[in-house]
């Protein structure tokens, strides 16, 4: 398995409470989100969560993200988001190169 720390803020599209594995779908990517150490959230089909984790990499290439902080951001602008997103990295480019 290979880990590699992310952040993520997408629509859970479902959820088990049984295995407490949320999937978050962002066009046609689908992404599962291991929640069992988040005791202190309910989850919803069609909110919006913010996820900080790492993302598991096994073996047969399914990515899975262990997540270790999650929110509910419901009233969230998404695509205000993604706009600001974009702005801040290219100001991160922008100043890494000079």
């Amino acid at each position: 398995k290979k880990k590699v720390h992310h952040f993520i803020l997408l629509r859970i599209q479902e959820y088990s409470v049984e295995t407490a594995i949320a999937t978050v779908v962002d066009g046609d990517s689908k992404l599962k989100i291991d929640t069992q150490h988040l005791r202190d959230l309910s989850f919803r089909t069609g909110s919006i969560f913010q996820f900080i984790g790492e993302l598991l990499i096994h073996p047969d290439n399914e990515a899975v993200l262990q997540a270790r902080v999650g929110r509910n951001v419901d009233g969230i602008d998404l695509n205000l988001y993604h706009q600001s997103l974009q702005l801040l990295r290219q100001f991160q480019a922008d100043h890494i190169r000079a």
